[in-house]
């Protein structure tokens, strides 16, 4: 894989963050370099404190960096308006969040819709497409139930649709297995690479979860927030 050329969806250049936390200065980044291309199944590891976090934050604009420079389809964060970073989040990248962050009293379909209605899809549409993707994602005849009657994994499923209803270029889950057993996990995984090879979905993980590890296609090791290993896996 040729990580050279300019035709990176995202690029991270000498990425640094600094937190203040307790009157300290904590470096959870230091000058980290990344670059993913369009279509990865990438894996950023690495244990609690390793930047992991960090790094998918500021990739999906959620963050700003202390230094260093996050660009997405050619274009740096730090240069666009709050404005247009909002609309970056909104049309180009999907999130799957660890605590999920469903909205309790909307239903499953409700929630997938909600970042349509954002967009401005018509009613119609935004269910059709709503319910396709609940479908899609193994969750048939559930579309009126609330989170809380839902299981865990069902959940997770309901995030999942959410963050690829939009259909954006890239999705960027943060610990997605972290509440799931085993087999619903791994169920959970089959899943997005289904999504990643028939739509070309770009999807970057952040884990220490080795089912995730060995799933993805290339692996990034983070330590003290450095990268200190990347390597494409068969």
């Amino acid at each position: 894989m040729n990580r050279e050329n300019d035709g990176n969806l995202v690029e991270c250049r000498r990425l640094t963050k600094v937190y203040r936390q307790g009157g300290l200065d904590v470096t959870a980044l230091r000058e980290v370099d990344l670059r993913v291309g369009t279509g990865e199944f990438l894996a950023l590891a690495g244990p609690s404190g390793s930047g992991k976090t960090t790094l998918l934050n500021l990739m999906g604009a959620l963050d700003t960096p202390t230094s260093g420079t996050v660009r997405v389809d050619g274009r740096a964060l730090d240069e666009m308006s709050r404005a247009e970073r909002a609309g970056l989040r909104l049309r180009r990248i999907g999130f799957v969040f660890q605590a999920y962050n469903l909205i309790p009293v909307l239903t499953a379909r409700e929630n997938v819709e909600f970042i349509l209605e954002l967009q401005g899809v018509d009613t119609a549409e935004r269910r059709r497409r709503a319910v396709e993707i609940l479908d899609e994602v193994g969750l048939e005849g559930l579309q009126d139930r609330r989170p809380h009657e839902l299981s865990g994994g069902q959940q997770q499923r309901v995030a999942v649709a959410r963050s690829l209803v939009a259909r954006p270029g890239l999705v960027l889950a943060d610990e997605p297995t972290a509440n799931l057993d085993s087999a619903t996990g791994s169920a959970l995984l089959e899943m997005m690479r289904r999504m990643n090879e028939e739509r070309q979905v770009t999807f970057v993980f952040s884990t220490h979860d080795p089912m995730v590890m060995q799933f993805a296609r290339r692996l990034v090791h983070l330590k003290d927030g450095r990268i200190i290993d990347d390597e494409v896996q068969e």
